[in-house]
């Protein structure tokens, strides 16, 4: 906790991850301001959003120091700690540091500096539910709290993908897609689609959940009608509708979709080949670090955001492909070559199980591979072929976009 940088923190004033508080310290200190059911939703906001730094003894308007009192450096961290514990569920963890910032005359002055994590957990404090936006506190309404519920790590608890499909019925369900998860010696029907939560059976009767509907029905837009993908192809370096050379509107169960979409890209992209002592050919991306992109957007995007699908756009010079929905909670853009964090773990799981490859050179048995390994050959082979590697991009925590840069295709001679 470095004080000069801080106090240039307090100068350019509040952010997303920073608020000033000013301490009151009324009746020898037996009660405190600002109130404790205040204090409580700001708190959790911060860790419901990306955490922050709260520092106890500026002015949030004139961001001046005003101080604690040391005598009363205790009483004020004891209430802090209550705060957390008490009036925030489940108990918000922090951590404090006590520094000395000076005044506007120079003289220093002792402030609590109260560090709050990107908790794991959501948050409910003495007010409702609450998160940070800007520098301001928001109550979050029902669709953005659920997407966070299921962000975070509480999604484990009742997995959005097991919800049952408001409307959906099991004879929605097409047999012969069906059919590739049902085995002659385990068990009834019934009992192998709810052992997989491609059905909810707990109520005594049998209705497709998320999962179910996602791979089982021959159009899931249906129901969620979000789960398709939108893919555009142009002449050009940007979205321009003059320079559109093809669209499409990809729907069905999911592995269509997947496949479908990769044979759009292999449809659109250039491959120019030379034959000097035969052919050579030198295509726009890797194959097989397309397919994986396709396959990890589907796999691992955000299901509950209702109004959003999965945007595929081919430039003259690139392919980026938006997925809908945070990264996994844990996971940054830093970890994502290194760690595999599925969103959607049911599917993940069945992509991997039941769903081999068909499709010559992709070198892949089945959609997913268990050992985690996709996004690290995707880049590593995708670098190889364009000379950059290909970026991911956060978008307001509601979008992750991918990037693959094209290769540069050689200049032909004319035959």
């Amino acid at each position: 906790m470095n004080p000069i940088h801080l106090m240039q923190r307090i100068r350019l004033g509040e952010d997303s991850t920073l608020e000033l508080k000013q301490i009151h310290i009324k009746d020898a200190g037996k009660n405190l301001e600002p109130h404790p059911d205040g204090l409580s939703d700001e708190l959790a906001a911060m860790g419901n959003a990306n955490g922050g730094l709260m520092v106890f003894g500026v002015d949030d308007k004139t961001r001046a120091v005003t101080g604690i009192p040391a005598e009363h450096l205790d009483r004020v961290e004891t209430w802090l700690t209550a705060i957390c514990t008490d009036r925030i569920k489940p108990p918000l963890e922090i951590a404090t540091h006590h520094l000395e910032l000076p005044d506007a005359s120079g003289q220093l002055q002792a402030v609590i500096v109260a560090e709050v994590p990107r908790s794991l957990w959501v948050h409910q404090s003495a007010n409702g539910y609450f998160k940070r936006i800007g520098h301001a506190k928001r109550e979050m309404q029902p669709d953005m709290l659920a997407r966070l519920f299921q962000q975070r790590s509480q999604a484990r608890i009742v997995r959005f993908e097991e919800q049952v499909v408001p409307k959906a019925r099991f004879d929605d369900l097409d047999a012969l897609l069906l059919r590739r998860f049902l085995k002659p010696d385990q068990g009834d029907v019934i009992t192998q689609l709810a052992r997989l939560h491609l059905i909810d059976n707990r109520e005594g009767e049998a209705l497709p959940t998320i999962a179910g509907v996602l791979l089982c029905t021959l159009d899931p837009t249906k129901w969620l009608r979000n789960a398709e993908i939108l893919a555009v192809a142009h002449s050009g370096l940007r979205n321009d509708p003059n320079e559109q050379l093809d669209a499409q509107e990809i729907r069905g169960p999911l592995d269509r979709q997947i496949l479908d979409a990769f044979h759009f890209v292999r449809r659109n992209m250039t491959t120019a080949a030379r034959k000097p002592l035969g052919r050579v050919d030198y295509p726009q991306y890797h194959l097989g670090a397309v397919f994986e992109a396709i396959v990890n957007a589907v796999a691992h995007r955000d299901y509950s955001l209702h109004a959003q699908r999965i945007r595929l756009f081919m430039f003259a010079d690139r392919l980026e492909i938006h997925s809908p929905g945070a990264l996994p909670n844990t996971l940054s853009l830093e970890s994502m070559s290194r760690l595999s964090v599925p969103r959607n773990e049911i599917l993940a799981s069945l992509f991997s199980r039941y769903y081999p490859v068909d499709e010559v050179g992709l070198g892949k048995s089945y959609l997913m591979d268990r050992r985690g390994f996709g996004v690290e050959m995707l880049l590593r082979e995708s670098e190889k072929l364009s000379g950059k590697l290909p970026k991911y991009e956060s978008i307001s925590d509601l979008e992750l976009c991918l990037t693959i840069y094209a290769q540069s295709l050689p200049v032909l001679e004319n035959p």
